[in-house]
């Protein structure tokens, strides 16, 4: 049997069509003649159709060995090519065995190498990070040193750093060691140069400068013709990097102290070791006549009050220095003259210094002297009871003053507060300078009674002292009187009754 795949495809075709007329033929009858020679004619084509077949057949089986042969040839081609690839795989596998150890090797050296880059990496970025924050602070203290006033952009390489957009250098460091080291010295120089400030206008003026360290510094400003106008004190600005004239000028004593520092004619200068916050301060001070209007209505009466004591006291300043006399030497003299009984010379003496309380009261005793000791006390005391009331004049006005001061303060007192309450029942407590107002009212008030109360007490209680003094020395001085008269009229009755004696013997 002549396999399917030596057959081509022409005999094929003819069998097919073979088979069809074969097929279609109606009736073996009619086609019994045609069918004898059909059959002659179908075997002589089915002998031409073997031969063909076995020719192809044969072509085939040729190019079957053909093929054997090529396939045998390839075969052979592909084992040696087989062989030599498991050669090549075989070394292959034997480079490949130790480029794995080498992989291993350097495996390992990758890891000491990442964990020292790691390690380089964290000490980097840890001296970067002590490298940035010095420059911060280096930054920091040079922009807050009055020193940059006069060099503003020494420090204008830091920024770099400081916003991180470059990696820092040696050069660097250099550089902020010299800047740290040049500020060291000049915060502990005194230096005098020329700069610009502004004044207390503020314009922009050349001035000498004067800085001790970078505590405090101090400006003189010379007119249009040379001369120096204006001495003070300056305060340095951070955000413009400016020194700027403060407000209010020292008082005269400190200016004097400036200028003859400057001039050098001393080695003592004030200093504000607050670098400025003394200053501030000083710039925001309030005296007392500042603080005043601030007090209310009620300071007028407390003022009042203080302007009523002021003219008491003047006025028993003035009565008392008019009626002072020199009492020692006056009762020396006077007892003198009481001894030698010469009564017209006690006059004229009292007389000629009756502007005295002493005076003015023995006086009236004077023409009583020949009466009894009662008599005479009694016309001394009322003589005294007569002086006291001009001098106790205000005494108590002025007591009623120093009571009434104190509580003229805690009356405001009482009304800057309701102020201050009424302040937080509208507009709460979210605003302290909306109670303000009633507090500074509250205290101001407060502040100046004890200030008019208690000088005014303490002159009350001098003059008091003062009048108390007066009255018993002129109670002294009239006892002392009484006794120098009934001294001096007993030495004389002795000598008046011997007299008459010697005479009544003759």
């Amino acid at each position: 049997m002549i396999p399917m795949k030596y057959l081509s495809i022409p005999l094929l075709s003819c069998l097919i069509l073979s088979i069809a007329i074969v097929c279609l033929v109606p009736a073996p009858e009619v086609l019994a003649a045609d069918i004898r020679k059909s059959y002659e004619i179908l075997e002589q084509k089915r002998r031409d159709m073997a031969a063909e077949a076995a020719k192809e057949l044969a072509a085939a089986k040729a190019e079957a060995r053909e093929n054997a042969l090529t396939i045998k040839k390839d075969k052979n081609a592909l084992i040696s090519a087989i062989a030599t690839l498991k050669a090549k795989n075989r070394s292959i596998q034997t480079a490949n065995e130790g480029l794995k150890k080498r992989i291993q090797v350097l495996a390992d050296e990758q890891a000491k190498l990442q964990s020292s880059l790691e390690e380089s990496r964290m000490v980097n970025k840890e001296l970067a990070g002590f490298v940035r924050t010095a420059a911060k602070d280096l930054n920091s203290l040079l922009v807050q040193s009055p020193q940059s006033a006069f060099d503003k952009d020494r420090n204008s390489f830091l920024n770099p750093l400081v916003n991180q957009e470059r990696f820092w250098s040696m050069d660097d460091i250099r550089r902020m060691s010299d800047i740290l080291f040049d500020e060291i010295l000049a915060s502990g120089e005194v230096s005098l140069r020329q700069g610009m400030v502004v004044d207390r206008q503020g314009k922009d003026r050349t001035a000498r400068i004067l800085s001790i360290g970078n505590f405090t510094s101090f400006y003189v400003l010379n007119d249009d013709a040379g001369k120096e106008s204006e001495t003070g004190f300056l305060l340095y600005s951070d955000q413009s990097s400016r020194f700027f004239a403060l407000s209010k000028l020292p008082s005269k004593k400190i200016a004097d102290q400036i200028d003859t520092y400057l001039a050098g004619q001393s080695e003592c200068v004030p200093v504000d070791i607050s670098k400025g916050g003394a200053l501030r301060r000083f710039t925001h001070e309030l005296n007392l006549m500042d603080q005043i209007p601030k007090g209310g209505p009620l300071v007028w009466p407390i003022l009042a009050l203080l302007g009523l004591a002021v003219l008491i006291l003047v006025e028993r300043a003035v009565f008392f220095w008019r009626h002072q006399i020199s009492i020692a030497p006056f009762m020396a003299k006077l007892s003198s003259l009481l001894e030698s009984e010469n009564w017209q010379a006690c006059r004229d003496l009292m007389q000629a210094n009756s502007r005295g309380f002493i005076p003015q009261v023995l006086l009236k005793a004077l023409p009583v002297r020949q009466q009894s000791r009662t008599d005479m006390e009694n016309v001394l005391q009322e003589a005294i009871l007569a002086q006291i009331p001009s001098i106790e004049r205000f005494l108590s006005t002025l007591g009623m003053l120093a009571a009434i001061a104190p509580l003229m303060g805690l009356l405001g007192t009482v009304t800057g507060m309701i102020n201050t309450f009424h302040v937080i029942t509208y507009h709460g407590t979210g605003d302290p300078r909306m109670m303000s107002g009633g507090i500074s009212e509250a205290l101001v008030t407060t502040m100046l009674g004890l200030t008019v109360a208690i000088p005014i007490m303490l002159f009350h209680t001098l003059l008091s002292r003062r009048v108390e003094t007066q009255i018993s020395t002129m109670e002294e001085k009239s006892v002392a009187f009484v006794n120098m008269v009934f001294k001096a009229r007993n030495e004389c009755r002795p000598a008046a009754i011997a007299g008459t004696t010697a005479r009544g013997q003759n």
